[in-house]
């Protein structure tokens, strides 16, 4: 399913073959929580803006419109009409995050909708189930998002629970994909590292995790308030100890810059909500620097966003027009934002494999680290 094609000192190339595509990492992943990009970009559109993979939410789809909707409507794919793959977050996330209200048990965890209150309960299996439902490419493991900072005690306890719950999603993953009537019978099933910012919990955890010789696995409970040297450390303890021959997936990371770091210390995959967020108010990535399109400056600027981009947007507006939209609050300068930055990310990962195929990674890193992470 995945293969390492070449290195550069711990930078990876690599390619993941999938039943729903074969893409190339490193990759970004687009975030498509409820089945959309926010900001008015479909499907549709991430296919000519360097997309290879989109990222769905359980939590929210399993709300609206339900799991069981989306399958009877065929899948995700069919229903967003996105052809590539699809990786789908656990929810394990969103129910520490969102939920007020929340009780964890060993057998999963009860919460209350953060729509209308309503009593939810989820456990390993339950995220299995839904995600099957959803038939995605790659199933995100259930697992317990601790808050930051932990104490030791609690992130140990923590640790040993997503333990148990992995091998559970295991078991629950391999009984619905021989199912008959499973909407994706390959669905794969990713393990996620837990431990906060504690070297050995990480590596202990990577160390159990890793004999469950799953398809792919993921470092999750970092980018949430941590200084980003500490995320980078974690990264460089866990390198030694992570699977040389299955994908790394580092969950909801970041800036530019983060995923330049992350790609040379060994991680091959990349989502975060930044690029669309960001653009929703107007801040937009370019190869000098993050622009805020909202300043006066650009009020006369016939200019396109970045002159060393060809991305649809760059190729037909300019910073004034864009700029007026959002003055007038039309929906399109979120649309065309959007649209840049998630252009602007896949991009980036271009640029970064094919540095690494041209063995030109390293001159790359160094010369955009510093540009990547400043501000116009």
């Amino acid at each position: 399913m995945f293969k390492v094609i070449k290195k550069d000192g711990n930078a990876r190339r690599g390619e993941l073959q999938t039943v729903h595509g074969t893409v190339q990492t490193p990759l970004f992943m687009n975030v498509a929580t409820c089945g959309a990009i926010k900001g008015a970009v479909s499907a549709l559109d991430l296919k000519n803006i360097r997309c290879q993979v989109q990222l769905c939410n359980t939590y929210h789809l399993h709300l609206r419109p339900g799991d069981e909707a989306v399958r009877k409507l065929g899948g995700l794919h069919k229903f967003t009409r996105w052809d590539g793959p699809i990786l789908t977050d656990s929810g394990g996330f969103q129910v520490f995050s969102l939920a007020k209200l929340r009780n964890i048990k060993e057998e999963g965890v009860y919460f209350s909708s953060h729509i209308d209150g309503h009593k939810i309960f989820m456990g390993p299996e339950e995220s299995m189930q839904i995600q099957s439902n959803l038939g995605s490419t790659i199933a995100m493991a259930f697992d317990e998002c601790m808050e930051n900072p932990a104490t030791y005690d609690y992130a140990r306890h923590s640790v040993d629970r997503t333990t148990r719950w992995l091998a559970r999603c295991k078991a629950e993953m391999a009984r619905l994909n021989s199912l008959p009537d499973t909407l994706n019978p390959h669905q794969m099933l990713f393990g996620i590292n837990q431990g906060a910012t504690f070297d050995n919990l990480r590596i202990e955890h990577m160390k159990t995790i890793r004999e469950l010789d799953l398809p792919g696995y993921a470092v999750g409970g970092l980018a949430v308030g941590e200084p980003a040297e500490v995320m980078y450390h974690i990264l460089d303890t866990l390198n030694p100890y992570m699977p040389q021959d299955k994908p790394r997936y580092l969950m909801g990371v970041g800036t530019p810059a983060n995923i330049l770091e992350a790609v040379y210390r060994g991680i091959d995959m990349f989502d975060c909500v930044m690029p669309s967020r960001n653009a929703r108010h107007g801040h937009v990535f370019t190869w000098e620097g993050c622009r805020n399109m909202l300043n006066a400056k650009y009020a006369l600027d016939d200019r396109p966003i970045d002159e060393h981009c060809d991305c649809p947007v760059c190729q037909n507006f300019s910073r004034a027009y864009l700029r007026h939209l959002f003055k007038s609050g039309e929906m399109l300068a979120m649309r065309l934002a959007v649209m840049h930055n998630i252009y602007f990310y896949n991009t980036l990962l271009m640029k970064i494999r094919d540095s690494l195929d041209n063995n030109t990674f390293e001159e790359f890193y160094q010369e955009n680290k510093e540009i990547l992470g400043g501000r116009i």
